[in-house]
Parts: C-alpha cells; sequence; structure tokens
C-alpha cells in the first residue's frame, strides 16, 4: 500500500469491491463521476453492490468543469507521447507519469 497524501491511502485488490471494503472494515464507497454517462454505469455498480452488502453506502462526488471531459487514457496518452499533464493531474500523478513513461520526448528534465 502506498500514500501520497496524508490521510489518503492507495491501495489495489483483486475480486469483488464489497468483500475489499469489509476486510477493511469500510462503511461508504466514494466514487468520482465526470459525465452522465458515468452515472448510469456507476448506478448499476452501487445497486448492485448495496444488493451485496446493505450496510455499504456509495457517495458519488463530480468532478469540478475543467475536468469534464479529461479521462485516465487521455491523460496516460499525452503523457506516453512528452506531453505536460500538469493541468490535468496533481503533481504526485505528473512525477509517477513521468518515471512511468520516461522523460519528455521533448528533453523535459524529471522533476524533482
Amino acid at each position: 500500500m502506498v500514500g501520497t497524501e496524508p490521510g489518503v491511502e492507495v491501495d489495489a485488490f483483486d475480486g469483488l469491491l464489497v468483500d475489499y471494503a469489509r476486510q477493511r472494515g469500510a462503511q461508504t464507497i466514494v466514487r468520482g463521476r465526470r459525465a452522465v454517462a458515468d452515472f448510469e454505469y456507476e448506478l448499476q455498480l452501487a445497486l448492485t453492490n448495496r444488493r451485496l452488502a446493505p450496510q455499504l453506502d456509495t457517495i458519488f462526488l463530480m468532478t469540478d468543469q475543467s475536468n469534464l471531459y479529461v479521462g485516465s487514457s487521455l491523460v496516460k496518452e499525452v503523457a506516453r507521447l512528452g506531453g505536460d499533464v500538469g493541468a490535468f493531474v496533481p503533481d504526485p500523478v505528473r512525477r509517477a507519469l513521468m518515471v512511468k513513461f520516461g522523460p519528455a520526448a521533448r528533453g523535459a528534465a524529471l522533476p524533482g
């Protein structure tokens, strides 16, 4: 498990989210949404999770308008091609992408 900010944990798991939440003692699942199309799919997941684990609540947080149409695939593609993704992601994510994809194709130095 790794964390990049105080009070924030980033973890990976295999299996059902409800099983992982139970294992961690979670009571609430927080999901971020960008667009209405995302919400429809997420609503299906939330309702299924509620059937599987009625004690878990799901909360949806909507993005800021500036991030409405920015997806992870687009950000990764820009980073892979050496573009600056600083306007789309927090600095720890930007640094991680630069480590993953190497220094920018235009010769930018790896940020500290």
